[in-house]
């Protein structure tokens, strides 16, 4: 290879396929806000309400999401992070080099299939606010029954794919503005119906202290028995339920897509803000409202769908929510869809291939019983995604410290890698085998199926060239990175400078952004600590629902304008 830096051969490839350049790296706050907005999201009303079926009681809610979201913020940190900053790359195009054309691409339309149907689901749950607000009738069979429910999913869905177009930037600075806005409604929701609980349960408005509190939930919310009245799970599967619930993208390593744009690998820890925000606060408010908007409209908690939760909690906000909710995280997974389907069509740019399979996802969600399906999908894609990220891993991390040399298999010219197809194949027949059997939990069998394939895969790729060295080769990959290096700063030379814009209007806009949160706040606590009686009670609470939709389209309005503003361009020296 030419020691020369071509830049014409790294110009016809498509900017997914390279590292990502120094220049468009981020800082922790845009994880921070990405993930915030994305898991705090439209499924945790549903994931509120499924612990209320699965029988749960207070405390092993309480304590029992608090460590299994911690494991999942160090699983980011610790296995996803490290690979995804080194290499600069995402998984599809990581696994290109490690497993060869064919695992690679069967690989990646599996992700496309889950990840698209993760984003309909989402484009689905945000159409039933719509629905709910225009009187649209509750779409209760797998098919879509009416019309007009049809176009609402087609115009929620144009937004999803608008935004998911743009890429990473977009995709980030939509999650921005979201999510401090998410989280505050989330909490306000269950500060504003809580009073309904206690008045149902405790006779008065306010619970006195702890122990009235985990008396309400033990007898209202949380109740330890399931919805056949059963005994229910306890803290062992809260735990494992918190930790498992995004192994797809932690140990399976799908986040190596967003995380590849952090300067640091530290930024793994991030991903808290959506694990402790919104696993931990969104699904225990996403509890309290269901079970609040239960005693108000007089139904079970399980037959409530997120649009009557919310707006029973939030009132006209209570539809905006359920929208951007269902947005942010539909985007996110729309961007890793196209990403995948990208990296089949090498020749095809992401947003051509984003729009496509915007398209089919769009279509999917016109279907409601993709929506009802969701968390067994999530399950059973992480335990198929699983054992790929075992392979990623014992590749990048493990073969270096027992002396096999990494990307063996590109190194050898391989376009078909046995031990990566073998051993997927393995882990795959493991996991799902330990199921069949019911050897232990359904939630912690990506442990052992991970363990399993590395071991696997270790000892294959030893036996087909891992364990050989590939001196030449591997000069000419650290030429290459070099050269792709160069490049880059070629490019980032004839790139604009974003400069922020301090002005005293964009500071303006953004203290009174800051505001309007505050205000929800101060709002929702009113109703929570200042309702001596039901009659103050549904005073305060519908001020709250008038002043509080009010505040949201303020915040809005002055968020997306100070964005706007403080990205204002220079052109390069």
């Amino acid at each position: 290879m030419d020691t020369t830096t071509d830049y014409q051969q790294f110009e016809d490839l498509n900017e997914e396929q390279l590292p990502v350049a120094k220049h468009k790296l981020h800082d922790w706050t845009h994880f921070a806000g990405l993930y915030a907005a994305e898991h705090v999201a439209a499924t945790e009303f549903v994931i509120g309400a499924t612990f209320v079926a699965l029988g749960a009681k207070t405390m092993d809610i309480l304590l029992g999401l608090l460590i299994g979201n911690i494991l999942a913020v160090l699983s980011w940190t610790f296995i996803t992070s490290p690979i995804a900053v080194d290499t600069r790359l995402s998984l599809y195009t990581y696994l290109n080099k490690i497993a060869g054309d064919s695992m690679t691409k069967l690989y990646n339309w599996a992700n496309v299939i889950i990840f698209s149907v993760i984003s309909a689901a989402m484009i689905t749950v945000s159409a039933t606010a719509v629905r709910f607000a225009f009187d649209v009738p509750a779409q209760l069979n797998w098919y879509p029954t009416n019309l007009w429910f049809v176009l609402i999913v087609f115009c929620v869905g144009a937004v999803v794919v608008s935004i998911a177009i743009y890429g990473f930037n977009a995709v980030s600075e939509f999650s921005g503005i979201c999510a401090p806005w998410l989280f505050v409604m989330f909490t306000s929701g269950a500060m504003v119906l809580l009073p309904a609980l206690s008045l149902d349960v405790l006779g008065k408005t306010l619970p006195a202290g702890w122990n009235d509190f985990i008396a309400l939930g033990d007898q209202s919310i949380w109740t330890g028995l399931d919805s056949n009245g059963e005994p229910g799970i306890g803290l062992i599967e809260v735990i494992g339920f918190a930790w498992a619930a995004n192994t797809i993208t932690h140990f399976g390593l799908i986040d190596m897509a967003l995380l590849r744009f952090a300067k640091k690998k530290i930024y793994g820890l991030s991903t808290s803000t959506g694990m402790m925000f919104g696993h931990y606060v969104a699904w225990i408010a996403a509890g309290i409202m269901g079970a609040g908007a239960a005693v108000i409209i007089g139904k079970s908690i399980v037959e409530l769908d997120p649009g009557d939760v919310a707006y029973y909690a939030l009132g006209w906000s209570g539809f905006v929510i359920v929208i951007v909710a269902g947005w942010t995280t539909a985007i996110t997974n729309l961007y890793r869809a196209g990403l995948a389907a990208q990296a089949i069509f090498h020749s095809h740019s992401r947003k051509k291939t984003t729009i496509v399979v915007g398209l089919i996802t769009v279509v999917i969600a016109c279907f409601p019983f993709v929506f009802s399906q969701i968390l067994p999908l999530l399950t059973y894609a992480g335990l198929l995604v699983v054992p790929v990220g075992a392979i990623v891993f014992a590749e990048h991390q493990i073969f270096p410290r027992i002396g096999y040399t990494r990307y063996w298999s590109s190194y050898s010219q391989l376009t078909f890698s046995t031990p990566a197809v073998a051993s997927w194949a393995l882990g795959l027949l493991f996991g799902f085998g330990l199921n069949a059997f019911n050897v232990m939990s359904f939630f912690y069998l990506f442990i052992p199926t991970w363990i399993f394939t590395i071991l696997v895969y270790t000892l294959m790729a030893g036996r087909y060239g891992a364990k050989k060295a590939y001196p030449e080769a591997q000069k000419k990959e650290e030429i290459r990175l070099q050269n792709i290096e160069k490049f880059h700063e070629h490019k980032a030379k004839s790139q604009p400078l974003t400069v922020k814009d301090n002005s005293f209007l964009t500071r303006t806009l953004q203290v009174i952004s800051l505001i309007t949160l505050v205000i929800t706040l101060i709002l929702a606590a009113i109703t929570l600590f200042g309702s001596s009686d039901e009659t103050f009670y549904v005073e305060n609470r519908e001020v709250f629902y008038k002043y509080a939709f009010i505040c949201t389209l303020l915040y809005f309005i002055t968020a997306y304008w100070a964005l706007k503003r403080g990205k204002q361009k220079k052109a390069a020296l």
